[in-house]
């Protein structure tokens, strides 16, 4: 156990440590983030336009299955809106009767390409809609991780691809007594450290 918790403190300084990093291309490629949106130089913005595909180009040399395929991908973001709006809907009423801290959505779903001149109407569309669809994934996520945390806080007996940002809290697979000792401990353990 001891050693799990050294390699979660050696992630969560990494995670810091690359945050930082990626802040340093603010400096790089000239913008400042001022609140929720990203200010970039007028010389910068003015360079940017200059290479921006124009949109009938853009069309032009696109690929025809690309092309056909947009209908599809578009079609996705109905389900994803009544995702967002059931996930949204169950959380503001359960996380309240569980007490369980309501997960931001703005922290998950970030839109801000559609500022970057160097983008023809298209591309920021499509920036759109992968910002929206990818945070809200995010999103769920979460709001089934803390869901988990709370009903059945219990780490797999098999291996997982991904793990949720609740799971190391979870108990060991088989671990009946501390599943009897701790789950109402862990039940209420929101706390991010």
């Amino acid at each position: 156990m001891k050693k799990i918790q050294n390699i979660l403190e050696e992630i969560k300084k990494l995670e810091k440590e690359l945050h930082l990093e990626i802040q340093k291309k603010e400096e790089e490629f000239f913008y400042k983030i001022k609140g929720e949106k990203v200010y970039f130089q007028e010389e910068t913005k003015k360079y940017h336009k200059t290479l921006a595909t124009k949109v009938c180009s853009y069309i032009l040399n696109a690929s025809i299955l690309n092309i056909l395929t947009v209908p599809i991908i578009w079609f996705c973001l109905v389900p994803a809106v009544f995702m967002d709006l059931v996930t949204s809907i169950y959380q503001f009423i359960c996380f309240k009767v569980y007490n369980i801290p309501k997960v931001k959505r703005k922290d998950y779903i970030v839109i801000d390409r559609q500022s970057l001149s160097y983008l023809n109407p298209i591309e920021k569309l499509n920036c759109v809609y992968c910002g929206y669809f990818n945070g809200l994934i995010a999103y769920v996520q979460e709001i089934a991780a803390r869901t988990e945390q709370y009903w059945c806080p219990i780490k797999h007996a098999r291996k997982l691809n991904i793990l949720h940002s609740r799971y190391y809290k979870f108990l060991e697979y088989g671990d009946c007594r501390d599943y009897q000792k701790r789950l109402d401990e862990i039940r209420r353990d929101f706390n991010e450290s």
